[in-house]
């Protein structure tokens, strides 16, 4: 079905207002995160990824499913317009793990100026992405829990670092370039079909709860709440449908044959 913002502030459980400030903008996107997990199952279940809005709608609203990057910010992003924002979307090179030259722009997020001043929305990063609008300043700090978060400059670009470990390092990098749908249904392509992507050979999730969230990397699943973490490991695909439906909020009975390359011996 097309977008509907009634259902879809129903599933996020947004009760709040729908001006265009900046509260309304911080408590959007809380809200989203929350409701909404970070997962790649489609990609390893080989079903594919659609990044059309209807799409969209029809998996991590109709059916109460998560996503990646390209499907929580088209929908983010629809949500806001129908709320008065002007949220505009850009790509960028995830740095996290690669130097920036072997690094594609294969990452989508999004910008909503608020009295003149932008603030950088990404819902779908995962991992260490920040849970709040970011103000673009330059070295200015935002601090979120036990998260931190700045922009730095690179000449043409900008850089989203965060603390791991006490040490500010980057997330990605972009140059803040207005981009069109077209370059998202490439990148969501190639993302999600490339045989040495990372969503192609790592089983990676997380979901927010009231007082940390829940992560996973490939057997890895790590606990935080507030400042204390515990990390145990998943037995078997069994145990990872059953935390699929305490954490996530979803049941997915194919996750018991699920095929996780970075795992080759799963049982």
């Amino acid at each position: 079905m097309p977008f509907n913002l009634d259902a879809y502030l129903a599933r996020i459980g947004w009760e709040g207002p729908l001006d265009a400030t900046l509260p309304t903008l911080s408590g959007l996107m809380r809200a989203h995160m929350r409701a909404i997990p970070f997962e790649n199952l489609d990609v390893l279940l080989g079903r594919g990824i659609r990044v059309d809005l209807e799409g969209v709608f029809a998996k991590l609203i109709t059916a109460r499913r998560g996503g990646y990057c390209f499907e929580h910010s088209t929908l983010l992003s629809a949500a806001l317009e129908r709320a008065g924002f002007e949220p505009v979307a850009h790509c960028a090179r995830v740095v996290m793990a690669v130097p920036r030259t072997s690094a594609p722009r294969t990452h989508m997020f999004l910008t909503v100026s608020i009295d003149g001043t932008p603030y950088v929305l990404d819902p779908g990063f995962g991992g260490h992405g920040p849970l709040v609008p970011l103000p673009l300043v330059e070295n200015q700090e935002t601090r979120e829990g036990p998260d931190v978060h700045r922009f730095v400059r690179h000449g043409r670009e900008w850089a989203l670092e965060t603390s791991l470990d006490g040490v500010m390092a980057p997330l990605w990098m972009s140059t803040l370039e207005a981009e069109s749908p077209i370059d998202f249904v490439m990148a969501n392509h190639f993302t999600s079909t490339w045989p040495e992507s990372p969503f192609v050979n790592r089983l990676m999730l997380r979901a927010l709860t009231s007082d940390g969230r829940v992560s996973v990397m490939n057997r890895d699943v790590t606990v935080l709440r507030g400042a204390a973490s515990e990390t145990r490991e998943l037995a078997d695909r069994t145990a990872l449908r059953q935390l699929l439906v305490e954490h996530f909020g979803f049941d997915l009975p194919e996750a018991e044959r699920l095929r996780v390359p970075a795992i080759p011996d799963w049982p």
